[in-house]
């Protein structure tokens, strides 16, 4: 396992941030790791990165123990704070050849990883700028880099797209996508469209415990025990007729036509409507069966 992390308690004060949690991240798994503002996740991946220490529990990177080994630990991972902290009076190759050799890295290998990373991350005709003169994107390109310079084996990324337009996080996805083979990557986020672009698995931590942690095709599966389909006719009908279908929960008109159909999970109704629909003479203009959505899977499991 690339991390281990065993009934991992953190407090602050009274305040318990993370409360008893445990998981594994396997070797080239790319981890999404979801929850509202608070609920612990940042707090994690500080203990992780042995910025700050557990409480209770134990966290183990690539078999190094955060607490007993924080040198070892610190030299297989790759860090991008959600706030990244840059070194703005410092143009891009001289800093991330000062974090290079940070890492032990000097001479001919340390300028030959630095051309690396730059060509990489996008930073060629940035190279020679000073890092305060950059745009957020190209700032948070910079961060990849320095968490990537010293070839880690596991990458632990917080928030890495906040205040990037569309395009930026577009090349930041690619970005990640690109350095997670055969490396581990965890990442938090609040964009579920990244977590279905880039995820293998992901948990959901709310209020300092853990509620889900699944491949995120089986979330959807696991989490909702209903189906959604949407069906639209020529003009308003019956609908306690609708609502008789065997398997049909509940029906709403969501506009004059138009009914949003809940039906128990893995039950096909769509015979039934086209039957509806001819013995009430009524036309079938439209009928498709809705996707689940993440949002409203973390919305279900992290509200109060």
């Amino acid at each position: 396992m690339s991390i281990t992390v065993k009934n991992l308690t953190k407090l602050y004060g009274a305040q318990k941030a993370v409360d008893d949690i445990s998981f594994e991240v396997n070797e080239g798994e790319i981890l999404g790791f979801l929850g509202p503002n608070g609920a612990g996740k940042s707090t994690t991946m500080k203990i992780a990165t042995c910025y700050v220490p557990p409480t209770e529990g134990t966290v183990q990177v690539c078999g190094y123990d955060v607490v007993e080994k924080p040198i070892a630990v610190r030299k297989v991972i790759g860090y991008l704070p959600e706030h990244n902290p840059l070194y703005l009076d410092m143009y891009v190759h001289e800093y991330l050849g000062f974090i290079g050799s940070l890492h032990g890295l000097s001479g001919k290998s340390l300028r030959k990883r630095v051309e690396e990373m730059i060509g990489l991350c996008g930073l060629t005709i940035e190279q020679n700028k000073k890092i305060g003169a950059l745009s957020k994107g190209y700032r948070q390109r910079v961060g990849l880099a320095q968490a990537m310079v010293h070839d880690p084996k596991v990458f632990i990324l917080d928030e890495p797209t906040t205040g990037l337009d569309p395009n930026q996080i577009l090349e930041i996805r690619k970005l990640i996508k690109n350095i997670s083979q055969e490396k581990t990557v965890i990442f938090s986020t609040h964009i579920m469209q990244e977590v279905q672009a880039l995820c293998d698995r992901v948990i959901i931590i709310n209020s300092g415990k853990i509620v889900a942690d699944s491949p995120v095709d089986q979330l959807k599966e696991d989490q909702e025990d209903f189906d959604i389909l949407s069906a639209e006719f020529s003009d308003s009908i019956d609908q306690t007729k609708l609502e008789a279908i065997e398997g049909v929960i509940e029906v709403a008109e969501e506009k004059t036509g138009k009914y949003i159909i809940k039906v128990a999970s893995g039950k096909d109704i769509r015979g039934e409507i086209f039957k509806f629909a001819t013995e009430n003479e009524k036309t079938l203009l439209g009928l498709s069966q809705e996707e689940r959505s993440l949002e409203s899977i973390f919305h279900k499991l992290t509200k109060k």
